[in-house]
């Protein structure tokens, strides 16, 4: 009918499981953790069903689509055991939920290091001709970062933080930026529960404009207000105008600007 759907299935890991207890009972030869050999094939039989078609008939081109998203559910989190696997070897993109993130209220919950899709280099064009070819190299850029942030934790819970060079904190300060005012939204706010891909690239772009200049501070050794804090002001008004009255405080805490505004922390 040239309809678009969306198919839902939750969860693949309990059907899964009443396939193995099937098998068992069939007593058919078992596979890893006792499920049966077959549950790959199975498991890609489900997902393959999924593409676009040409529907045939009487009223001209009709293209139809359905897109299928499963949800694993693996006991204990554990991605490594045999339908976790099977299935991240069928679909291209995964989506890894975090319990200890929704434990901190972070939504959407999505491990941004577990994550990944593999359509990348597909959707590539479109976002050259539509956002520009910095759109990609600003993500690459901040995942880079992201990616930096969980190996420099594993050095602050060892020796604290004040032992981080100026630099590996900035690093650290830009990741929290990506990390709450970027991936992170309020459902229960209108201007952040969607971003279209304009505000996004905007927002992306704002970050690591202030990430560029902070290290160019750094380099020279210290906080030189008068070359550059007129242009992350200016950064915060643009935050401002996107309708992002949180981010101007935070592009501005940590750099010594707020001092040199005159503007207080604790406002």
């Amino acid at each position: 009918m040239g309809y678009d759907v969306a198919l839902i299935a939750d969860s693949t890991s309990r059907w899964a499981e009443a396939l193995r207890e099937m098998s068992g009972r069939l007593e058919e030869m078992p596979g890893e953790e006792g499920y049966p050999a077959y549950l790959s094939s199975r498991l890609a039989q489900f997902y393959e069903r999924a593409g676009m078609v040409e529907c045939i008939g009487s009223d001209g081109h009709r293209r139809g689509s359905l897109t299928a998203v499963g949800a694993v559910s693996p006991p204990g989190g554990d991605l490594s055991e045999p339908v976790s696997q099977a299935t991240m070897r069928i679909v291209k993109v995964f989506w890894a939920l975090d319990a200890s993130l929704a434990y901190k209220r972070h939504f959407p919950a999505i491990n941004w290091l577990n994550s990944y899709s593999l359509y990348l280099d597909s959707l590539k064009p479109w976002y050259d001709e539509h956002l520009g070819p910095q759109f990609m190299v600003n993500r690459d850029k901040a995942m880079s970062i992201l990616q930096e942030e969980a190996s420099l934790n594993e050095i602050v819970q060892l020796v604290g933080k004040d032992s981080l060079s100026a630099a590996d904190q900035l690093t650290l300060e830009t990741a929290k930026m990506l990390r709450e005012d970027f991936l992170q939204q309020n459902g229960f706010m209108e201007v952040d529960w969607y971003s279209s891909y304009e505000r996004q690239d905007k927002m992306i772009q704002m970050i690591l404009d202030y990430d560029k200049l902070c290290r160019a501070a750094i380099e020279k050794g210290e906080l030189a207000y008068e070359d550059y804090s007129q242009d992350v002001v200016m950064l915060a008004l643009h935050a401002a105008s996107l309708g992002l009255p949180f981010l101007p405080v935070r592009l501005m805490q940590g750099s010594g600007l707020m001092k040199y505004w005159g503007i207080s922390e604790e406002q």
